[in-house]
C-alpha cells in the first residue's frame, strides 16, 4: 500500500478513532506526554508540524494489519508496537491529522510508488529520545525511498503564563500598531479594494514604522491610488514621491507598480489568494506573504515574524536555531521554530501582540524590564544593559 494512502488514514481528533474496514488499518495510539507537546512529522525532504496539544495518555502502538479482502490473497500481518512505559491501560487514541491538513501541502516528496506495499514498512520497536531536538519520538516509517518520523516537540516552560502576561499588558491598546497597523489600511473600503490596500501597505511595511507607513497609505488614497489600474497609469516618480519617507521608497514604488500590473494582468484587479503567488511578487517576503493572507484573506497559513517578533521571541528563550540550542538570527528560523509548538489558534494575533509589546516595552534598546509584568518569567530580564546615548561624546581622561 502506498505511504501516502498509509500516513492518510491516520487522524487527530479528540475522540477515540472509530474502526474502519478498508484495505488495510493504521493506528497511532496517545504516549504518555506531558501537556504541551505538539507533533512534527519529519520527512526525508521536507518537515510537517501540527500545533495541537497532545494530552497525557498510556501507550504508542502502530498497526499494519492484512486487507479483509478474498482468503486468496495471503499477505503476512505486520505489528510492531512501540511502547513508552510498557504498561497498557485503557488506550485511547489520538489525532493525527490528514495529510492534506498540513502546512506544506504542496509537497509531492511523500507520494511513494503505486507498488508499495506494508511489507515495505518498517517501525521501530522502542522510543527514544531524539537526540537533535527537544521531544519524543511517537513513531519512524521507511520505506525503499522516504522515511518518515513522527515526535512530540515540547513547548516552552510557562509559555503560557508568558504569553498571558503579554496579553494583560497590551490591554491598553496604546501601541502604533494598534491603530496604525498594517490591517487598518483601507478599512472602510469593500472587500476587494480593501485587500489591495493592505498588499500596498504591506509593502511598505518592511524596516518603515507604522506610523510611516500608514501616513504613505493615507497619502495614497487621497490621490485615488490604492488602486492598481491608478497605480499602473501613474510614473514612478510621482509614486515613490507621495510614498516618502519610507524606506527605500524608490525601489518600494517600482515593485507596487509592478505588482499592480500584475494583479491586473492575472488576478482581475484583485491581489493573489495564495502564499506562493504573493512570494512571487518582486519586494514581497515570507513576512509580508503570510501577513496578507491572515489580513486580507483570513486564511493564516504560518506565523508574520518581524523584526519584534524575532527579536521578543529569542529573548523569551521560544526559539532555536535547527539541530542546536543557539538563538535564531534571521526571522525565518523564528517562524520555523515557533511553528512546531505554537498552538496554530495563535499564530494569528502573536504577531500584533508582539509587535505592540516591542513598541511599547520590550524595545530593541534599553528594554523596560522594570515596566514589564512577566520580568520574573523572562530569562533574558535586566540582562541587556542600557546603551549609551550616541549622542553625548566620551569624555577625554586628562
Amino acid at each position: 500500500m502506498p505511504l501516502a494512502l498509509l500516513l492518510s488514514r491516520i487522524h487527530l481528533s479528540p475522540a477515540a478513532m472509530t474502526s474502519t474496514r478498508s484495505a488495510s488499518s493504521a493506528r497511532l495510539v496517545r504516549a504518555d506526554l506531558n501537556p504541551g507537546y505538539v507533533l512534527v512529522i519529519k520527512h526525508k525532504f521536507h518537515a510537517f508540524s501540527v500545533a495541537r496539544e497532545v494530552k497525557r495518555e498510556s501507550s504508542v502502538s502502530f498497526d499494519v494489519s492484512k486487507p479483509e479482502s478474498t482468503a486468496s490473497v495471503k499477505r503476512k500481518r505486520v505489528k510492531r508496537e512501540l511502547e513508552v512505559n510498557g504498561e497498557h491501560p485503557k488506550k485511547q487514541v489520538v489525532i493525527v491529522p490528514d495529510i492534506e491538513d498540513f502546512r506544506y501541502d504542496r509537497t509531492k516528496a511523500l507520494t511513494s510508488s503505486s507498488k508499495a506495499t506494508p511489507s515495505l514498512v518498517k517501525v521501530e520497536e522502542k522510543v527514544r529520545v531524539s537526540s537533535v531536538q527537544k521531544g519524543i519520538l511517537l513513531m519512524s516509517m521507511h520505506s525503499k525511498k522516504t522515511k518518515v518520523v513522527v515526535f512530540a516537540v515540547k513547548a516552552p516552560e510557562n509559555w503560557e503564563a508568558v504569553l498571558g502576561g503579554i496579553k494583560n499588558m497590551r490591554l491598553s491598546g496604546q501601541a502604533p500598531v494598534d491603530t496604525k497597523g498594517c490591517e487598518k489600511a483601507g478599512s472602510l473600503l469593500p472587500p476587494k479594494e480593501r485587500r489591495f490596500a493592505v498588499l500596498i501597505s504591506t509593502m511598505m511595511s518592511s524596516q518603515t514604522k507604522d506610523e510611516v507607513t500608514h501616513a504613505a497609505v493615507e497619502r495614497l488614497s487621497e490621490n485615488g491610488l490604492l488602486d492598481p489600474d491608478a497605480i499602473v497609469r501613474t510614473d514612478e516618480a510621482t509614486l515613490a514621491n507621495l510614498i516618502k519617507p519610507v524606506g527605500f521608497y524608490q525601489r518600494k514604488a517600482q515593485f507596487i507598480k509592478e505588482a499592480s500590473k500584475i494583479c491586473l494582468e492575472r488576478f482581475g484587479g484583485d491581489i493573489p489568494d495564495s502564499l506562493n503567488a504573493l512570494l512571487a511578487l518582486r519586494g514581497v517576503g515570507p513576512k509580508m506573504a503570510h501577513l496578507v493572507m491572515s489580513i486580507a484573506w483570513k486564511n493564516t497559513q504560518g506565523i508574520c515574524v518581524d523584526t519584534h517578533v524575532h527579536r521578543i521571541s529569542n529573548r523569551l528563550g521560544w526559539v532555536f536555531r535547527e539541530g542546536t540550542k543557539q538563538k535564531t538570527t534571521i526571522p525565518e528560523q523564528t517562524r520555523i521554530s515557533l511553528e512546531k509548538w505554537l498552538p496554530k489558534d495563535e499564530w494569528e494575533p502573536i504577531n500584533p501582540l508582539l509587535v505592540g509589546f516591542g513598541q511599547t516595552i520590550c524595545t530593541p534598546l534599553r528594554p523596560k524590564c522594570d515596566m514589564c509584568g512577566i520580568n520574573n518569567l523572562c530569562p533574558s530580564a535586566f540582562k541587556e544593559s542600557s546603551s549609551p546615548n550616541p549622542k553625548q561624546k566620551k569624555k577625554r581622561s586628562p
